[in-house]
């Protein structure tokens, strides 16, 4: 098919077009539950080869290894006999979002029935017609059965793992099209929550770059109050000579500038507790009236950004169809929810769903960040008015600007103990918006999202512990820098704080910090995660502090989503002189049901550990002149290979359903090490993260 030619002249003017009327309300995602029926579009067989479509997104996390190995596994055959295709729009049924570690869990059993389906007609001889999948019991399906000894695999399923390391073309910055241009959307370089639009540029000079292809104003640049300016270029390095060329000058609302301090006022506990009791209450027990407190702990946790290995990327074509019946657009993408981008993009240039392909690509790490539509819009409304295919490939300097980043929090518990045991527990916290993020929600919905309250920002905040008397409470404050999903969502803050203080009880209590949690969980499972964890430590065999090098050690266990488990234990030391804290070692003990793919689910703790590690040591993302200060990785912190401690992770053997694991660990890694730190020091550091001249600070207090 032929590109479609919408605009005539699509040289290296002023493109200028209207915009038809659109609802104010944003749209919506879908989250359906699959059937085995539906499984059975992903899974095909055509003359002996077996194609699986994945319904979930490959970030990294080895889910195209885990189903691979699944279908393989039902079908019977080894597992380089089952063909991986990412996901499209085009070839399966509309699938949740690849979000909150639930693609095994989601699509595991409908996708082991519709095998078992398959691999029985074709024993019968059954090679053409329709199936309908059967309503096979999981205990009968021979890829859903226990395993032992989950730490050895046998034929593991390749996945993408040969494609990745040999270069070939999995995401979307590699996708290439004949005649494909170069496009970047220009922004102020404020927060989206301001309103901004250019005023003045240079048309002129940009012109004169022979590379230079087009100047796009278009409404549908409008990024929540951010209304960008379009560039169009034959070659990528050509972007930012143009870009340079162009000086463009914006108008900026200036009444709605900030600082850091507008975040931190916004967000501070003691501030909204001062006006009474919180927007929300997840637990609404009567605590005593008194002021006599065991604990009373204030903790701080930051804004922390994303920071994905691959900046996202969209690659948008505008199709020829003289019919109008058939694909109109086709998108290339590194996306969590591709039906959702279908969908934003339909709304926008008022098509049928139908007529829109999105192809997903492997994406470089999503971690909630890849949910929006962002690039994708901005590559399809640049690759309308040129009348080409246009990739849009965003900077470091974007994705740290552009993206939506994690919330701080600010905390507040209040524990009593009496007899060995918390009797009363408060914990208070304000944060902003996750699940109702600001970057996709204007405030008057967000407003009333508000009347339920964001289930984001409360994950992990109800304690894994049996405490008689609880009041649990939070707000969500709008910020002027846009938050959203991170990993985890509100589950590796929030749970940093309820681990923290409950090592501070247990020393009130002169408990010890393993006995303590033991004897306030009747939960088996956790029970079983915080045992296997001490003992693979070898738990009372402490570490000793000597003339130059404090050494501790802490635990930390907890639960995620109420269905997967982890338990940690970290060893830090801190240099006495300097202040630099090193974690020596990290144990984790991880619980997500039947483990179909071992090193996947180790690859992913492993990972979620060191997203703990960044969280209490290194990781603040900076804001500075209404917008995040940070354009690269020099300006934002991360752990270094050299501050990677040996991980070791320890799969429990189960035959309960399988769960998540992409997130789980981030209930246990950051207060494991916060309490080490606290072990090795004797000092709670209240705000993160804790850097060396934190700690210098505190032991020079001490002395």
């Amino acid at each position: 098919m032929k590109r479609r030619q919408f605009l005539a002249a699509a040289g290296a003017g002023v493109l200028t077009v209207t915009l038809a009327g659109c609802s104010l309300v944003p749209v919506i995602p879908k989250r359906p539950t699959s059937t085995a029926d539906d499984a059975l579009g992903w899974i095909r067989h055509d003359n002996g080869r077996y194609t699986l479509w994945l319904p979930s997104a490959e970030m990294g996390q080895q889910i195209s290894a885990a189903l691979q190995g699944l279908a393989a596994a039902e079908l019977g055959v080894p597992p380089a006999q089952v063909h991986l295709q990412l996901p499209s729009t085009r070839h399966i049924a509309r699938v949740r979002a690849t979000v909150g570690s639930a693609s095994v869990q989601d699509f595991a059993l409908p996708l082991a029935r519709a095998c078992a389906t398959l691999r029985e007609a074709l024993a019968q001889g059954q090679t053409t017609g329709t199936l309908a999948a059967r309503d096979i019991a999981p205990s009968a399906l021979r890829s859903l059965q226990p395993r032992t000894g989950v730490t050895k695999e046998a034929a593991a399923a390749p996945g993408q793992l040969h494609a990745l390391v040999t270069g070939q073309p999995l995401f979307a910055g590699d996708t290439r099209l004949p005649g494909l241009l170069y496009g970047r959307v220009l922004r102020a370089p404020v927060s989206a929550e301001i309103t901004s639009r250019p005023k003045a540029w240079d048309e002129t000079a940009a012109r004169a770059d022979p590379a230079c292809m087009a100047v796009v104003q278009h409404p549908r640049l409008l990024q929540m109050g951010s209304l960008g300016l379009g560039i169009v270029a034959r070659t990528p390095s050509a972007l930012d000579r143009i870009e340079a060329a162009l000086a463009v000058q914006w108008q900026v609302d200036d009444g709605n500038a900030f600082e850091q301090a507008a975040i931190d006022e916004r967000i501070d506990i003691d501030t909204h507790l001062r006006r009474g009791a919180l927007q929300h209450r997840l637990r609404k027990d009567e605590l005593p009236t008194d002021t006599a407190w065991t604990l009373d702990l204030r903790m701080d946790v930051p804004l922390a950004a994303h920071a994905p290995i691959e900046p996202r990327s969209a690659t948008a074509q505008w199709l020829a169809d003289a019919d109008k019946k058939d694909i109109a657009l086709k998108v290339w993408a590194g996306t969590q929810d591709l039906f959702y981008m279908r969908d934003v993009l339909a709304r926008q240039f008022s098509l049928d769903a139908e007529r829109i392909e999105v192809q997903a690509c492997r994406i470089g790490g999503g971690f909630g960040g890849r949910t929006l539509c962002t690039v994708e819009l901005e590559a399809t409304v640049l690759a309308q008015a040129v009348g080409a295919p246009v990739k849009v490939q965003w900077s470091r300097a974007q994705e740290f600007a552009q993206g939506f980043q994690r919330p701080p929090s600010s905390h507040r518990v209040r524990a009593r103990v009496q007899g060995g045991h918390i009797t009363h527990w408060w914990h208070a916290l304000a944060s902003s918006h996750i699940l109702f993020t600001p970057a996709a929600m204007p405030v008057w919905m967000q407003t009333l999202a508000d009347l339920a309250g964001d289930s984001g920002v409360a994950r992990g905040a109800q304690m894994p512990y049996d405490v008689p008397q609880q009041r649990i409470e939070f707000t969500a404050q709008r910020l002027p820098v846009h938050t959203g999903p991170w990993r985890g969502l509100g589950a590796g803050p929030n749970t940093l704080v309820v681990e923290s203080a409950m090592d501070e009880c247990a020393r009130h209590a002169e408990a010890d910090p393993l006995d303590w949690r033991l004897q306030h969980t009747t939960d088996a499972r956790l029970a079983q995660v915080l045992r296997r964890a001490a003992a693979e430590a070898r738990w009372p065999e402490r570490p000793a502090s000597d003339a130059t090098t404090l050494r501790g050690r802490g635990i930390a266990g907890g639960i995620y989503k109420g269905v997967s488990y982890a338990a940690a234990v970290a060893d830090v030391e801190v240099q006495r002189t300097t202040g630099q804290v090193r974690v020596v070692a990290l144990w984790c003990a991880h619980d997500c049901g039947l483990v179909l793919q071992p090193d996947g689910v180790r690859a992913q703790t492993e990972g979620n550990l060191v997203w703990c590690l960044g969280m209490v040591l290194h990781e603040q993302l900076p804001v500075a002149r209404s917008g995040v200060a940070a354009a690269s990785f020099a300006d934002y912190p991360l752990p270094r290979m050299g501050d990677i401690p040996p991980l070791h992770v320890h799969l429990i053997d189960s035959s309960a359903p399988p769960t998540g694991a992409g997130e789980t660990a981030m209930v246990a890694g950051a207060g494991a090490i916060a309490n080490a730190l606290r072990n090795a020091t004797g000092v709670r550091f209240a705000r993160l993260p804790v850097r060396s001249a934190d700690v210098l600070q505190a032991l020079s207090t001490q002395a």
